[in-house]
């Protein structure tokens, strides 16, 4: 009896043959023939999918550059000129402060130096018409400072701190009122300035006229109020309504100046800082 045979034909010809067991066998070529068609339909659809994909691939990749930059928003104070709601608002803020304080036992003075970098300021370094040979030959400033701190009893503010700092160029003083209970008002600062040239002492004992008044609100831009110069070749602006707030700032300035001893401890702790170098923090010891 002969042996049974099933044959299949297709583009590869006859691929089956008898055997004896009575069953058909691939022969090897028509077997790579199959496995060479199952992989290359593997590979188209391998090959559409990373076609398919491929855009998406390259947007997320392109996307943070071609992405534009995340915008700033700049709020610029009008500080030569403020409007009349700001005036109101500093006067305001100065009337509250107690002319005459009682403080609590608590107080604090402390001394140091500060070392800074003028090339690390981004503000300096980031803008485009910035000294930039400046700074690459002035690379370092220096500023001995000694700060004063009284808590205040009774009072809608909360304490006072008298600071003094002084580089090679100047000089500045600087008063600051923090609010108990802050709502809106925040904090009331006064600052004053002169030339390095005379003695810390001597800027001490005369009335340096403040030159600048600042308001930091809760959730709000500030109100600042600063003595403007000239700019270019135009006139400097007038600022003669402002003087009875800039009158008021300068005797708070004057009267704390000398409550909080300032005329006396800041000539000695600057002596100090060049006798020994070291900063120093003191506190007052609180009573058990």
């Amino acid at each position: 009896m002969a042996s049974p045979l099933r044959e299949k034909r297709g583009i590869g010809g006859p691929g089956l043959v008898p055997t004896t067991e009575g069953v058909a066998r691939i022969t090897r070529p028509s077997r790579d023939f199959l496995l060479s068609c199952y992989n290359f339909a593997v590979f188209c659809k391998i090959l559409m999918v990373g076609i398919a994909l491929a855009p998406t691939c390259v947007c997320k990749a392109q996307g943070p550059s071609s992405g534009k930059q995340p915008q700033v928003k700049v709020n610029v104070l009008n500080v030569c000129t403020p409007s009349a709601d700001e005036q109101k608002e500093i006067a305001s803020a100065l009337a509250g402060i107690p002319n005459r304080p009682s403080f609590s036992a608590d107080f604090e003075v402390d001394r140091g130096r500060s070392v800074l970098d003028p090339s690390g300021n981004p503000l300096a370094m980031a803008n485009p018409g910035g000294n930039v040979a400046a700074l690459a030959t002035d690379t370092t400033a220096v500023a001995d400072f000694v700060r004063i701190r009284h808590d205040l009893a009774g009072s809608p503010y909360l304490n006072v701190q008298y600071s003094f700092s002084r580089d090679t160029h100047q000089m500045v003083e600087t008063l600051v009122f923090r609010v108990r209970d802050p709502k809106d008002l925040m904090q009331v600062s006064i600052e004053d300035s002169a030339s390095s040239v005379t003695p810390a002492a001597t800027m001490l004992s005369a009335t340096t006229p403040a030159s600048r008044i600042k308001l930091e609100r809760f959730g709000k831009s500030s109100v600042v109020l600063s003595r403007c110069s000239a700019t270019g070749e135009g006139p400097p602006p007038d600022q003669s309504a402002y003087e009875p707030l800039f009158s008021a700032a300068s005797g708070l300035l004057s009267q704390y100046r000398d409550m909080l001893g300032a005329r006396r401890l800041v000539p000695e702790e600057l002596t100090r800082i060049h006798g020994s170098g070291l900063a120093v923090h003191r506190t007052a010891p609180h009573s058990n």
